[in-house]
């Protein structure tokens, strides 16, 4: 497998440094004639082409991680930040956040403006339309300049880059798993639609679990809920107009809504309807009845994912390209919406 081109790959072979490659790619004269020259034919001859992202990387450290994720008012997100902070702060780094609003232009505005020289490293959870669009040339530029960028939740494994996920595949297993060792046999999931991996991967595990019980499986036990801002009616129809007496949600939003809809229905809740979300959160903790879970330990993941990303920022091998994908293992929390 050939080696990926990176400033940094260049400087080392070249015995430059990162900035004198940097400025003679963009033809600074600061940099002499013939080191230019030379610069610029090993990129010709690799095929490296530089742009607007990470251009102005420099040797001297800013001990800033830039977090890029799709909201902040998700529970999920919240605790992943607050784990986040907490390594780095201990590690002498300072945290800046941004936020997608689950819009691929945004991301890519954010990512240029913080690594136009302001932080070292990345720590992101992709947005809902970058996974749709399936463009990562923002995350290629980066990491080909050097950059390191680690990944949790929402991930692209055409990156190659450290990861932190949960089992989501086993994670919604274990959601139709626990309810039919309840006795419920008429299971139906409210996901995320296909191209959000998470809720692709949980509905996975969700349908093997039915599969491995010895039940059908059949498209109208699934929703795939596009628009999560205005749910509200695909929710309601789906959960009204079938007769199951079980549910799993991928996110507490989810959750409320089926629960609140079911109930203005009539129904009772676990007795007609038995409910399992994930994300263990204020949500789930204060709705009424309160919900049974599978935590995803956001915390634990935010922190697992600063360690990775300062690791490999203080690692002594400038072409460090091992990467690893670390998975948090979930919990199940059970309150009153489930028997």
């Amino acid at each position: 497998m050939p080696q990926k081109i990176t400033l940094k790959k260049i400087s080392k072979d070249l015995k430059v440094s990162v900035s004198t490659v940097s400025k003679a790619l963009r033809d600074s004269h600061e940099i002499s004639i013939e080191t230019r020259d030379r610069i610029k034919n090993y990129a010709k001859k690799f095929n490296y082409k530089p742009n607007s992202i990470a251009l102005s990387l420099k040797n001297q450290k800013t001990k800033k991680i830039g977090v890029i994720i799709p909201e902040i008012v998700h529970y999920f997100f919240a605790t992943v930040i607050s784990g986040v902070e907490r390594v780095a702060n201990k590690k002498g780094y300072q945290v800046i956040i941004t936020l997608s609003g689950e819009s691929f232009d945004k991301e890519v505005v954010n990512m240029e403006m913080l690594a136009n020289g302001s932080i070292d490293g990345f720590i992101m959870s992709l947005s809902k339309e970058t996974m749709e669009k399936q463009d990562f040339h923002h995350l290629r530029e980066v990491t080909n300049q050097g950059m390191p960028i680690v990944m949790f939740d929402r991930v692209c494994n055409d990156i190659p880059c450290d990861k932190v996920v949960i089992d989501d595949v086993a994670a919604g297993h274990e959601a139709a798993e626990f309810l039919l060792r309840k006795g419920r046999n008429k299971l139906g999931i409210i996901s995320t639609v296909d191209y959000v991996n998470v809720g692709r991967l949980r509905s996975q595990g969700f349908k093997e679990a039915l599969q491995q019980r010895g039940f059908d499986v059949e498209n109208h036990q699934f929703l795939k809920i596009e628009d999560i801002d205005n749910c509200e009616d695909a929710i309601e129809d789906f959960v009204l107009e079938n007769d199951f007496d079980s549910l799993v949600a991928v996110n507490e939003l989810f959750a409320v809504t089926a629960s609140k809809a079911l109930q203005k229905a009539g129904k009772n809740i676990p007795k007609d309807v038995a409910i399992v979300a994930f994300t263990d959160g204020i949500l789930s903790k204060y709705a009424s009845p309160t919900l049974t879970t599978i935590g995803q330990q956001g915390e634990e993941m935010g922190g697992i994912a600063a360690a990775k990303l300062i690791e490999k920022l203080e690692s002594k091998h400038l072409d460090n390209e091992s990467y690893e994908t670390v998975i948090v293992k979930t919990s199940l929390v059970e309150r009153e919406s489930t028997p």
